[in-house]
């Protein structure tokens, strides 16, 4: 595995850690949500720059991602 797929699955790992965090639900709950509100699509196609964002911001960006697309978290 090259270095940097190593440092995206590490991130997001970290990422969806965070948001469970944030929103205190269990880790796979949180990977769910994101998925099916297409926070994970987000992150793979914006992962550029979301990674240069702290994780508090980014937290901040996928909720709203997902409550754009019918996710209820707040």
């Amino acid at each position: 595995m090259a270095r940097e797929e190593r440092n995206i699955i590490g991130y997001t790992v970290g990422l969806v850690s965070e948001f469970a965090f944030r929103f205190g639900i269990h880790p796979r709950q949180a990977y769910a949500y994101l998925k099916r509100y297409k926070g994970m699509d987000h992150l793979r196609r914006y992962y550029g720059v979301l990674h240069t964002q702290s994780f508090p911001d980014t937290v901040d960006v996928l909720a709203q991602v997902c409550q754009n697309n019918g996710g209820g978290l707040r």
